[in-house]
């Protein structure tokens, strides 16, 4: 059980290489592991994340699918739009 995620509940998941991605009810996405080449989506910061740590890139957005290959992520918010970061 992943503690971080008390009081949410995850709809989705999946796992690259060395890190994974959740997606909440409520359309937020949250990202951790291995952060190196930007598969975790938060921008400038590649640091190693322990804890799951929400991705601010989509705030105002509502993501409704994500997907995480070896080191890169996918995410497709309502309005259709194919979101992709890593490499």
């Amino acid at each position: 059980k992943v503690e971080a995620f008390a009081g949410q509940r995850a709809v989705a998941v999946s796992a690259g290489d060395n890190h994974s991605l959740a997606l909440t009810a409520d359309g937020a996405v949250f990202t951790w592991g291995e952060g190196g080449h930007g598969c975790l989506g938060h921008g400038e910061d590649l640091s190693n994340q322990l804890l799951p740590k929400k991705i601010e890139a989509f705030a105002g957005q509502r993501v409704v699918a994500v997907s995480a290959g070896g080191s890169y992520s996918l995410a497709i918010t309502t309005d259709g739009a194919v979101w992709s970061w890593g490499r």
